[in-house]
């Protein structure tokens, strides 16, 4: 190890001595190494996106162990995208965290300001509150085409939704929104039908759309319901599988009857197992 940077060895003793480690280190790699200092904010966009799926991952799978090397790889790419802004005269590290500290305490009166919330419905009202105030005199439409579009498309389109709901563009309940859901679901049939490859598309974004519509009114967070979904799909797919295996098959001899009638076998036991 060069001499100089022998002290980055050091584990730091104090919060402050590892932001500072981390940030030195970072600031060490732009300068010298050949992958870091050709990196830019669009290069760096799939290991942000990466690295943040990776800790959620973590956290649903209660992996602390996993969970703290995650959360250090997000923190790596905010440092090194704070660094590579700095370069480019735009706005430092710490501005980026004193922005947010002070953020935070604006949108917190009832710990910082004298306020109350004892409820965290009432938390949440003044937080949506606070933001509807700072973001004064945008039109409504602003305020959807806010919501970014790097966003998975489930998380975007519920809360596009839930933003014109705000001002009454909505449904007046869950059945209005299900009775639409009928209509989208018979459009995409009557668009397959005619093999209209774009309108297919089309009504299936529209279909998407309105089960998040759905998924809103009834308290669901869709891109979880999908996610758990496909989860017992792998379950499933896997209990066929090994049913095959016992019959001395693979699943490419079998036809899809044959597949089919081990697929609801396996999912009456897990049925049964609930």
């Amino acid at each position: 190890m060069r001499e100089e940077y022998r002290k980055y060895a050091e584990t730091a003793k104090t919060d402050e001595e590892a932001v500072k480690r981390l940030v030195e280190i970072i600031g060490i790699l732009r300068k010298e190494c050949p992958w870091d200092k050709v990196q830019t904010h669009d290069s760096l966009i799939p290991c942000m996106i990466e690295e943040a799926y990776e800790a959620v991952d973590a956290i649903q799978k209660r992996d602390d162990v996993n969970l703290r090397e995650e959360l250090g790889d997000v923190m790596m790419q905010v440092v090194f995208h704070s660094l590579l802004a700095e370069s480019e005269g735009h706005f430092t590290f710490k501005d980026v965290v004193n922005e947010e500290c002070e953020k935070m305490i604006r949108r917190h009166p009832h710990i910082f300001a004298g306020g109350d919330a004892k409820t965290v419905d009432k938390v949440l009202e003044k937080w949506e509150n606070i933001k509807c105030e700072e973001h004064r005199g945008l039109s409504e439409t602003s305020r959807l085409r806010g919501v970014p579009g790097a966003f998975p498309a489930l998380i975007r389109s519920a809360k596009v939704q839930k933003k014109a709901a705000r001002v009454g563009f909505d449904f007046d309940s869950a059945e209005g929104a299900c009775e639409k859901l009928q209509e989208e679901t018979q459009e995409l049939t009557d668009a397959c039908r005619q093999h209209d490859h774009d309108n297919i598309s089309e009504e299936i974004g529209d279909m998407l759309f309105t089960v998040v519509n759905v998924s809103r009114f009834l308290d669901v967070e869709p891109e979880g319901a999908l996610r758990s979904a496909t989860d017992k799909f792998i379950r499933r797919f896997e209990s066929v599988e090994l049913q095959a295996e016992a019959l001395g098959k693979s699943l490419e001899e079998m036809d899809i009857d044959e597949m089919n009638e081990l697929w609801e076998k396996a999912k009456a036991e897990e049925d049964g197992e609930k």
